[in-house]
């Protein structure tokens, strides 16, 4: 297992990153980052530029004889040359003239010129009217004034982390476009201790701006290997991040050669085409839609089935085991919902690699890891062989881990795991592995399950299918058990009843209506109204539609439930009539829910009925009036609704007919999802609509639902 690594420096990278933000006044993140990070280059090669050059000039030992000058002792020491104009000396004296942004462009493309390995990646931005020179000057002072009370070559990595740093903040900054460059750094560390990437090939096929390589390579030193053991592969079509990546690795001196651009992507224009490795680590963009995946449906990747044009979770998969030498093994990050989807595609895919044994791990992740989205993740650990290495035989085996509790909050949104949890979660999985069974099923935290487990639960490999729930008691402020209550509800029922006897027998005797009776049954009917009230309050309001966990006693935190977004648990349904075959009966939505067209509304129908959208069982249908949404969720085996109406499929048909009551009671009170000007069917904000959150039952308690109905 790796070692607990220290945050010495971490002062010095929050006062460089305080102090560097104050400088970038109007300046948009995503353009200042490289205006930043490529000044921290420029002062690294320039500092391991001069420590060599001194070296070389003084000639002492090995170096008796050399010239500072020749191009050719740099290169075989695996330093950047930097001629006169780009060194960071000239850069420093320079910091305050005016044409500053002129000289650091100049001294970016001659660094480019003299070695080949950096041509087309470092920023030449600095001119641009945009960037106020004196902010400029003030950047390079910031950067030329870091002390360092260490030797040159930890100066050098203290540059390296703090690139690492600032690519992480950054990352934050640019809020959902961040995720494109840059996992955060807790997660990489967790893929790569469960790994263990000591020597062979490392590949990241969407490799954004390095980060999998430079844990890795950390990985090794701090295991007192040699980082010539590993090589690396990689491919990014974003170029601005390409560029971000080649700069990060060769901060760490890691041999960049094969990490690739292509603007078409891993899967048009594979670039590693032939390459196997033993290790691949990817965090790949979640849920894409936009993959191209039409053009690519007799692909030779695809050995387990053609995944969905529409989602490239699956694709990313095969792509991945495609990749993996004999005995290779991978860590893929995914959206959670790849791990349950009944897609007729992905579910065969997924039947598939459960078949052949290529799943080794499953671990959910906490929510809030990511800075760019909501979607919960998981992670995918791939193995072409369960019998390889010193490790006992897991054929046939998956284990499967929750860490959904784990993780320390940062911010109000932002969550990191910490080193007991990574260790925690890496010490369970190699403890699995290992042939001394010194591992444990934990409840509420892992689980070791055979195949036909996994086959008796439709080939779902949701961990809180498979995990024992911890004990876990809740607090509703209402206490359903307490004598008291069942003592209050109990008197009600009894007055009501006797009052009502009493109330009826004296009709029939005098035919009269002695008031006191009412009275009695209205007050306990009054209590027991109150009662119902507090108990809405508790189970429904507060808890599953205003989300208040006061007293919960971490109730986020209980595998029963599940923070989902509705984009993660409808999907928009595209069916016609006109593709159904035949009209159902017609239906349509008002405030009071769904009711049948004939015999209710005078307004008269569309003369035809062929692009009316059809609805089934468990959807939720959306007719929308000016004040408010009017929704409901249709309990007919099929029905037709006006073509503005939309429609939406449950995922799972138990979340539209056991949950989707209580949804439709959060999203009335929605008006956020309604546009300007919104009328009966139009004006819904499907993207707002889409990220609106639930709490929701887990598939085990939907199991123990659906079989009470």
């Amino acid at each position: 297992m790796a070692k607990t690594k220290t945050a010495k420096d971490e002062p010095l990278k929050k006062v460089l990153w305080a102090s560097a933000n104050k400088l970038r006044k109007n300046i948009d993140a995503a353009e200042y980052k490289h205006v930043v990070l490529g000044l921290i280059f420029l002062r690294y090669i320039s500092e391991a530029f001069e420590d060599l050059y001194t070296k070389l000039a003084e000639g002492k030992g090995e170096y008796e004889g050399a010239d500072p000058e020749d191009k050719d002792e740099y290169k075989g020491e695996n330093v950047f040359f930097v001629p006169t104009e780009s060194r960071w000396s000239f850069l420093k004296n320079n910091a305050k003239k005016h044409q500053i942004g002129k000289f650091i462009d100049t001294a970016m493309d001659a660094i480019e010129k003299e070695n080949s390995r950096l041509k087309g990646v470092l920023p030449k931005v600095y001119a641009k009217d945009n960037l106020d020179v004196t902010s400029l000057g003030s950047l390079v002072d910031l950067i030329s004034n870091i002390a360092f009370d260490k030797t040159e070559k930890e100066s050098i990595d203290i540059l390296g982390e703090v690139f690492e740093y600032f690519l992480g903040e950054f990352a934050l900054a640019e809020g959902k476009k961040g995720g494109q460059f840059y996992t955060p750094r807790s997660i990489v560390e967790l893929l790569v201790e469960m790994l263990e990437p000591y020597k062979g090939r490392v590949m990241d096929p969407c490799c954004g701006s390095g980060g999998m390589f430079v844990q890795s390579e950390n990985f090794v030193k701090e295991h007192q290997g040699s980082v010539n053991d590993i090589s690396i592969y990689g491919q990014e079509s974003n170029q601005t991040t390409w560029r971000l990546a080649k700069m990060n690795l060769a901060i760490r001196g890691i041999d960049s050669s094969q990490v690739k651009w292509n603007n078409e992507g891993s899967f048009l224009r594979n670039e590693l085409k032939d390459v196997k490795v033993d290790f691949i680590l990817a965090n790949p963009p979640f849920n894409d839609d936009d993959w191209s995946g039409e053009l690519l449906r007799k692909d030779s990747r695809w050995n387990f089935g053609v995944p969905p044009s529409t989602n490239a979770n699956y694709a990313w998969l095969q792509h991945i085991v495609y990749h993996l030498a004999p005995k290779g093994t991978a860590g893929v990050l995914l959206a959670d919902t790849s791990l349950s989807t009944l897609y007729s595609e992905e579910y065969s895919i997924r039947k598939s690699f459960i078949e052949n044994d290529l799943v080794e791990c499953i671990v959910q992740l906490p929510s809030h890891l990511f800075s760019n989205t909501q979607i919960k993740a998981c992670i995918w650990f791939l193995t072409k062989n369960k019998t390889n290495g010193n490790n006992r035989n897991r054929t046939e085996e998956i284990l499967f881990m929750d860490t959904s509790h784990l993780g320390k909050l940062i911010k109000r949104n932002s969550r990191v795991l910490t080193r007991a949890d990574i260790s925690k979660v890496t010490a369970t999985y190699h403890k699995w592995k290992k042939r001394d069974k010194l591992y444990k099923d934990e409840f509420g935290f892992c689980k070791s399950a055979k195949y036909e487990l996994v086959e008796a639960n439709n080939y779902n490999l949701s961990p809180n299918r498979y995990i024992e729930p911890a004990e876990q008691k809740v607090d509703l402020k209402i206490s359903l058990g307490n004598n008291e209550f069942q003592n209050i509800i109990s008197d009600c029922v009894d007055k009501i009843n006797d009052s009502s006897d009493n109330l009826f027998d004296s009709l029939k005797k005098s035919n009269n209506l002695k008031i006191g009776f009412v009275n009695s049954i209205t007050k306990a009917s009054s209590t027991l109204s109150e009662l119902s009230v507090d108990l809405y309050n508790a189970l429904i309001n507060n808890y599953f539609l205003e989300r208040q966990f006061e007293n919960s006693s971490g109730l986020l935190n209980n595998n029963d439930w599940e923070d989902k977004r509705f984009g993660d648990l409808f999907v928009e349904r595209k069916l016609r009539v006109k593709d159904f075959g035949f009209c159902p009966k017609i239906y349509s939505v008002t405030n009071s829910g769904i009711q049948t067209r004939e015999g209710n509304f005078s307004k008269e129908l569309a003369k035809s009925n062929l692009n009316y959208k059809v609805a089934l069982e468990g959807d939720m249908v959306f007719g929308l009036s000016r004040q408010i949404p009017n929704l409901d969720v249709f309990k007919h085996k099929q029905g037709a609704f006006s073509g503005a109406y939309h429609v939406f499929a449950p995922l799972d048909i138990r979340i539209g007919l056991i949950v989707g009551g209580i949804m439709r009671l959060k999203l009335m009170e929605q008006t956020d999802i309604l546009k300007g000007g919104a009328r009966e069917g139009r004006g819904l904000d499907k993207e707002k609509l889409s990220s609106k959150l639930f709490l929701v039952p887990s598939e085990r308690v939907l199991d123990k639902l659906w079989g009470a109905i």
